[in-house]
């Protein structure tokens, strides 16, 4: 790399801090998303499911789910097994194709996604706080 007073490094060595401090705050982000929402009784993997399905308009198949999550498709359909069993979702078949599974939310889950949710506008604030870093520098290498 260069020498240590180039303005590269410089800016090499700032864009480093701000990944340190982003990578930092998100970490503090999901530490206390875990407490928040201990308090309504979900876990983090749960509440994500709820938002995916809120943000599906209340209703989405377990592909549907996969993609948005990011997740294996065995994966969710483990993951809604366990929120059904929580009262938080609802698994029925698709009238159309059998095949399909459909997830709702129940009201009860919709109750603890919204304390959830509000619970944690702090935190989402502070993380979009964090998100605002500059333009990583042009360092090449």
């Amino acid at each position: 790399m260069a020498d240590l007073n180039t303005p590269l490094r410089n800016a090499w060595l700032g864009e480093l801090e701000g990944a340190a401090a982003f990578r930092a705050e998100l970490r503090r982000f999901l530490r206390r998303t875990e407490t928040a929402l201990a308090e309504t009784g979900l876990t983090p993997r749960r509440y994500d499911l709820l938002i995916a399905l809120r943000a599906a308009g209340g209703e989405a198949t377990i592909n549907n789910l996969a993609s948005l999550l990011q997740m294996r498709q065995n994966a969710v359909t483990e993951l809604v097994k366990r929120a059904e069993a929580a009262g938080v979702a609802r698994r029925t078949r698709s009238t159309r194709d059998r095949r399909v599974v459909n997830v709702t939310l129940t009201p009860e889950g919709e109750r603890r996604l919204r304390r959830g949710f509000e619970a944690l506008r702090g935190e989402r604030a502070a993380l979009a706080e964090a998100l605002a870093l500059p333009a990583p520098a042009s360092v090449g290498g």
